[in-house]
């Protein structure tokens, strides 16, 4: 079964076909997607609050759940295909899968001699690196607090933004190594309140959705801000294609996935049907959203 939602511009100034935030004027053509309403139910379980999506090498679908078990692996048509992680996590949050299929997961909270760390996993869930001191909470560079989420550049270096108590992102080589970190709490340029997601884009520009301050704030790699847009809502997950296009979660004010540009900041339409925090697109075209705020679900919506 599926529910038909319409996926068109979003309006400004009273103009109806066009988008115009920050100087930046773009149209966007109306297409509708569906909804497919009952999809992937988990075999005696719910799906909860589902905090990251990706997809693998394969079409396959992973998605980080706050349940045991908390990694679940389906097939597009929403057939399990299997599960794990059980007792690894104790608030698994970030999710990521990088250009060569590692998978990310940040624990963002301490309880029980676990949690505060970044792992990096095989697709079959072996744990090959950690960062930050199991059990610790802290923000040294050993240790985190309430680690969001992980962005790998196209030399191997990682970023790791630490956002639900600290406000920083924490930059290590790709052996694991701190480097530096930057940002403290505040609404000053540079300074984060929720650093929430990461990504990069083409040019290895590194987005910061600083979701408590309702903009993306964009950095070269050692740091240095180089802009911030605040026409994209109030960021919680961020999705940046290999074309440069931005995806945007705001399932708070816009309640709604805003797409546009990462390269000029333009934003071209909306996605709503769904509140996540995480998206993902798959090969074939299909779109994942993770909702923790509302539905707790795994979400599929497809064009039609």
């Amino acid at each position: 079964m599926v529910r038909t939602i319409r996926f068109g511009p979003v309006a400004a100034g009273g103009m109806a076909a066009a988008v115009l935030f920050a100087g930046h004027i773009t149209h966007a053509a109306d297409l509708v997607y569906h909804v497919v309403e009952h999809w992937a139910p988990l075999p005696g379980m719910e799906w909860g609050e589902v905090t990251g999506v990706a997809v693998g090498a394969k079409g396959q679908i992973y998605a980080l759940r706050r349940g045991e078990p908390p990694v679940v692996e389906l097939d597009p048509s929403g057939k399990v295909l299997k599960t794990w992680g059980d007792q690894m996590f104790v608030w698994p949050h970030g999710f990521r899968v990088d250009r060569n299929g590692f998978i990310w997961i940040t624990d963002g909270r301490a309880a029980d001699g676990r949690g505060q760390q970044v792992f990096k996993l095989t697709p079959e869930g072996r744990v090959v690196l950690t960062l930050g001191t199991k059990g610790v909470s802290g923000d040294t560079p050993q240790t985190f607090n309430g680690a969001c989420d992980v962005a790998v550049a196209g030399n191997g270096d990682i970023f790791v933004a630490d956002g639900h108590v600290n406000a920083r992102i924490v930059k290590f080589s790709r052996d694991g190594t701190f480097i530096k970190s930057w940002g403290k709490k505040g609404d000053g340029p540079g300074d984060f309140n929720v650093p929430h997601a990461v990504a990069f884009d083409s040019r290895g520009r590194l987005f910061v959705a600083d979701r408590g301050n309702r903009r993306i704030q964009i950095f070269d790699q050692d740091g240095r801000l180089l802009d911030q847009w605040t026409q994209f809502g109030r960021p919680s997950g961020l999705l940046i294609m290999p074309d440069d296009t931005l995806y945007v979660a705001d399932p708070i004010d816009r309640k709604a996935i805003l797409f546009g540009s990462a390269m000029d900041g333009s934003v071209r339409g909306s996605i709503e049907g769904s509140l996540p925090e995480s998206i993902a697109i798959g090969s074939d075209g299909a779109l994942y959203a993770g909702e923790t705020t509302t539905g707790h679900t795994l979400r599929k919506l497809v064009k039609q």
